[in-house]
């Protein structure tokens, strides 16, 4: 069986932290999730990999097999999860795709790309640490910088704004579209 696309969205459990600037990656997931044909994918959870996965046939979303997660560990934690997720569908770091929140992007504004630096983002270094490598993409969703002199460790555990709750959708439909669209 030939190895999936490994989707991974970044995020912290429970709903303490849903709609929160933290949990962009899960929402990533779940939008993907949205569209597989003919029906909607569901997460359930994996216990081997402690996270939530949806597994989807080659041609429900891309031309391969593809495996959406969801860790459940905390944000800082992922990298357990994420080598757990790679070895267990034999995934290699260049066909995994990390979607998480980027304060070094402007609200709204995403990028996908192989390798990096983590910029300071805990849950990427942890995933670094646990793969043993850099190259691995990474769907940055911009997310924008804290006002003022505000903690960023603050910033990104807050819900997003009223006013830019209503571009959420939006932002995570073009992440989706990174993800999706035709190579």
């Amino acid at each position: 069986m030939d190895a999936p696309l490994l989707i991974v969205g970044l995020g912290n459990p429970g709903p303490k932290y849903d709609d929160t600037r933290h949990n962009i990656g899960f929402a990533v997931v779940e939008e993907i999730a949205s569209r597989a044909t003919p029906m909607p994918a569901d997460f359930a959870v994996h216990k081997k990999t402690n996270a939530e996965v949806a597994e989807l046939a080659a041609g429900r979303l891309l031309p391969r097999r593809v495996v959406l997660a969801k860790p459940r560990t905390y944000m800082n934690l992922s990298g357990g999860a994420v080598k757990a997720l790679a070895n267990y569908f034999g995934a290699a770091p260049a066909d995994i795709i990390v979607a998480h929140d980027e304060l070094e992007l402007d609200f709204g504004r995403v990028r996908l790309r192989m390798g990096g630096g983590d910029h300071g983002h805990n849950g990427l270094r942890s995933i670094t640490k646990s793969l043993g490598t850099k190259d691995y993409q990474r769907l940055s969703v911009g997310i924008g910088r804290p006002p003022g002199r505000m903690d960023p460790a603050a910033f990104v555990l807050q819900r997003f704004a009223k006013r830019e709750l209503a571009d959420v959708p939006i932002i995570t439909a073009d992440a989706a579209d990174q993800v999706l669209r035709p190579a």
